[in-house]
């Protein structure tokens, strides 16, 4: 490794002057020399020595033309893409999902793995890695990160997880164990927090600095965005919002017998079901109970006013600890409420608290925890390979 530029020299403005580059690479497309040139302020003899530098460093590459104007046609430059791969997975109970993207953000290979319960995690993981890879294109070897999404906590000094309902043979040691067998960087991270990543930079929530989401499902969870950080605690349990104590639900007295939070209780996809029986709407799960619900107009009203005022204890409870600008509700309950339910819980909880957030419903699509994870991934893998130009490696 070469000494770091020293700070105010040539080289390290140089550096920096790379570093602009490739993000507007990244940002806006392929680009000409004199098209950088105006982006960063450069001259045109500066940025032609800028791109060539790229080009030595196998970072940048001529994908075309632009023709125009007198002489010859401009070459265009991108960022290669193959520079350096993630891979993100999302762990569910029953299967993992795994999506290969390139450094550009372009996903390139997308599997699932089922998991048993008698599967040994390494083994489903180490599957889930090799075959999102290999559908990509990508050589393990130019994997940087491996970014999984689970259930549960994850430790915030070690990085472990800690505790996870539905995944008992995932513990700590896990975290080691798999980054001996992917010899790759691999990482934990609440699914839930990921959700919100991808909501931030894709979602309902772009340009928000302050912001929480609720994730409904058939678990519970929240997420904390402040001053467009994620906060995870001193534990990594911030956002354990299952385990609220609210009213209408008993408060368990021991959660480490893996007993269900007041507010899991009340407002988990169980809970919703139950309400949706009560007013004539029988479904397979909450989700699909809220739907329904949505669907019926005037008559699944009830059944919505009920599951807004009990999520609004929540919301409400946060609200007046955190005040955030806006509350997002995703998981699979709170998407498929919509509007619908998301107008009735923002007009409850300024019924009941001093605050009154905006609520609204989660813009990602689908798969938030898998695209938070590549995101995540990317912008650690960004700043190793971009950020080596600052640091001289």
């Amino acid at each position: 490794m070469s000494p770091a530029p020293v700070p105010g020299t040539p080289r390290l403005l140089r550096a920096l002057n790379d570093r602009a580059a490739l993000e507007l690479l990244l940002t806006k497309g392929p680009l000409t020399r004199a098209q950088l040139g105006e982006l960063t302020g450069l001259s045109k003899v500066t940025a032609s020595q800028l791109v060539e530098r790229l080009e030595e460093r196998g970072l940048v590459t001529r994908v075309g033309e632009l023709a125009g104007g007198r002489g010859p046609n401009a070459q265009m430059y991108a960022v290669v893409p193959a520079t350096a791969y993630v891979v993100g997975v999302d762990v569910g109970p029953q299967h993992v999902v795994a999506a290969t993207a390139d450094i550009t953000g372009t996903v390139a290979g997308r599997v699932e793995v089922a998991i048993g319960d008698a599967d040994d995690p390494v083994r489903v993981v180490h599957a889930a890695v090799v075959q999102a890879a290999e559908a990509a294109g990508a050589p393990l070897d130019r994997v940087r990160r491996v970014v999984l999404g689970t259930p549960g906590l994850v430790d915030a000094a070690t990085g472990e997880i800690s505790f996870a309902w539905d995944l008992p043979k995932w513990h700590p040691g896990l975290l080691g164990a798999l980054r001996a067998d992917l010899d790759r960087p691999v990482v934990f991270e609440n699914d839930v927090n990921l959700a919100a990543i991808a909501e931030q930079h894709t979602g309902a929530a772009v340009g928000v600095s302050d912001f929480v989401l609720v994730w409904a499902g058939r678990g519970v969870g929240l997420a904390v965005i402040l001053g467009g950080r994620l906060h995870r605690g001193a534990t990594g349990a911030a956002g354990e919002i299952g385990y609220l104590p609210v009213p209408g639900a008993p408060v368990p007295r021991d959660v480490s017998r893996r007993s269900k939070g007041s507010f899991q209780q009340l407002i988990g996809a169980d809970a919703v079901r139950a309400v949706a029986r009560e007013h004539g709407f029988k479904a397979a799960s909450g989700a699909e109970a809220v739907r329904a619900a949505v669907a019926a107009g005037t008559r699944g009203g009830p059944v919505l006013d009920e599951i807004a005022r009990r999520l609004a204890l929540g919301v409400a409870a946060v609200g007046v600890v955190l005040d955030p600008t806006l509350v997002v509700l995703a998981g699979d309950i709170g998407q498929a409420g919509g509007a619908a339910l998301a107008q009735r819980v923002q007009h409850e909880v300024a019924a009941i608290s001093l605050v009154s957030p905006r609520v609204v419903s989660t813009e990602v699509a689908s798969e938030p925890v898998l695209h938070g994870a590549l995101l995540t991934g990317l912008d650690v893998v960004r700043e190793e390979v971009f950020g080596s130009t600052v640091n001289g490696t």
